[in-house]
């Protein structure tokens, strides 16, 4: 027996290398990285795939690759087509960037492998992380006695605070079919995966009409609301947007806020996207009485420029959120208690879905301290006039039809061509500018109509980037409408 273990002991030391190969490979990497950001500006934006899938060809298999043979691998088959996310080129999608300072405290968060979620485990990953959380909801307006959590992303944040809704609200089997959800056409998809996943698919959902700016129309949310309660139904939950992901639309907040209180309903925020233009004044303006929902989603990985993954959830009464994820396990009873007598928290799985977590406050804490929150602020207004310089560019040019000016930093637009179906140009116009490559924006239905979409949001995203998209669209435009 011990000449196996001994055995076994050798071969299970590989996976702990000795300082001088740890610096090797750390090198290694090193340089793979700073190679990267130093080839981004000219880098193509968007590389369409070939196909290859050279994954196949080289399964997981017992004998061990070079480092150097993997990193060329890696450039070869992940980082050479596709989206490019860190380029500031990429202006279609929301998340983008991934600050160097992240993948810092990423790097070390993983070398420790530091457990954040209880705070026995981990006191201080876990203070990290409730310290963020603690910013982000002095940022909109909430009391000291709110609360939230680190999510993966929006859409694990909404399903926690749509489950904290549902509970706070007495939302069970037997209410379920007469409660009544109002949201708009523009409501992210998340909200209905996540109204699956919590059991609330046979609710009935609501669509609020909008004005012509894509925006909640208040009066007819109360028209709804009345008509169902007259009905015998139950009104429960309201879902307004502070940044709409197809027209950046943001509802009027406080009036939102306004109904929900008259008529008693949950007022939950979708902030993924516009949430932390609250650092700049434009975006303050903008999102006035965002502190008024009993609930907010907010995306780092969005408005901070960090990597994917890093979501947020707010509730403003701190103790439905930790009644909705109430736990206790044996095997766990060296841990604090969940609960204190005066109802405060001290580990995030208090207040989260998850229990094995990553530890998310390095990416975050890390950038934030390291730069300070003035350029944050700076980029992000930086962002919004972008977007109105480009809606304003984009309209003296011939035959360009711009969307709504922007409540913040996405646009909308269409072409109008001389003949011709107009989507079918519209889909051309776009699908050219991806073959260009150096820049990327997308595409969406709006009405029914198919309208092209500018969101800028990346930190790396200024104006000769958008300047060159202007000309880029005027050039594709002019060949294709002959």
């Amino acid at each position: 027996m011990l000449k196996k273990i001994d055995q076994l002991e050798r071969l299970s030391r590989l996976l702990d290398p000795g300082p001088a190969e740890c610096n090797d490979l750390f090198e290694q990497a090193g340089r793979y990285a700073l190679a990267t950001l130093e080839r981004l500006p000219d880098t193509p934006t968007y590389q369409p795939d070939d196909g290859r899938n050279g994954f196949r060809e080289a399964p997981i298999a017992d004998e061990p690759v070079d480092m150097a043979e993997l990193l060329a691998f890696f450039r070869s088959e992940v980082d050479t087509t596709g989206i490019l996310p860190a380029s500031g080129g990429q202006m279609g999608y929301i998340p983008g960037g991934g600050l160097f300072p992240s993948a810092i405290g990423d790097f070390l968060a993983g070398i420790t492998n530091r457990y954040s979620g209880v705070s026995f485990a981990g006191p201080g990953a876990a203070r990290m992380e409730l310290s963020l959380v603690d910013w982000m909801r002095a940022l909109v307006g909430y009391p000291e006695t709110a609360a939230g959590d680190l999510t993966s992303g929006g859409s694990i944040a909404t399903l926690s605070a749509l489950v904290t809704a549902r509970d706070a609200c007495g939302i069970d089997f037997a209410t379920i079919p007469r409660a009544c959800v109002y949201l708009t056409d523009q409501a992210h998809h998340c909200v209905g995966k996540a109204l699956h996943v919590a059991g609330l698919k046979d609710v009935q959902q609501r669509k609020v009409p909008m004005d012509d700016r894509f925006r909640m129309d208040v009066a007819a949310l109360e028209a709804l609301v009345n008509s169902d309660r007259e009905q015998g139904l139950k009104p429960w939950l309201v879902i307004a947007s502070a940044g709409t992901t197809d027209t950046g639309a943001v509802d009027p907040l406080t009036a939102v806020a306004s109904i929900a209180r008259q008529q008693d309903l949950w007022f939950h925020l979708d902030a993924a996207y516009g949430g932390f233009f609250l650092l700049c004044e434009e975006g303050r303006d903008v999102l006035d009485g965002i502190d008024s929902a009993d609930s907010i989603v907010m995306d780092p990985h969005k408005g901070l420029g960090l990597p994917y993954g890093t979501g947020a959830v707010l509730v403003k009464n701190g103790g439905l959120l930790a009644r909705s994820n109430a736990y206790y396990a044996d095997y766990m009873q060296d841990a604090k208690p969940v609960f204190t007598a005066d109802e405060t928290w001290d580990s995030p799985a208090d207040l989260s879905l998850e229990l094995t977590r990553p530890f998310r406050g390095p990416r975050m804490w890390f950038p934030l301290k390291l730069f300070g929150l003035r350029p944050f602020r700076a980029s992000l207004a930086e962002k919004i006039w972008l977007a109105r310089y480009f809606h304003q560019e984009l309209g003296k040019l011939e035959r360009f039809e711009t969307g709504p000016y922007p409540d913040l930093s996405i646009v909308t637009f269409r072409y109008l061509p001389q003949n011709g179906d107009i989507d079918d140009f519209n889909k051309r116009l776009v699908e050219s500018v991806h073959r260009d490559g150096k820049v990327f924006i997308t595409s969406t239905r709006i009405n029914g109509r198919f309208t092209l979409r500018l969101a800028v949001l990346n930190f790396r995203t200024h104006r000769a980037t958008v300047d060159y998209l202007l000309q880029l669209l005027q050039q594709k435009a002019n060949e294709l409408d002959y």
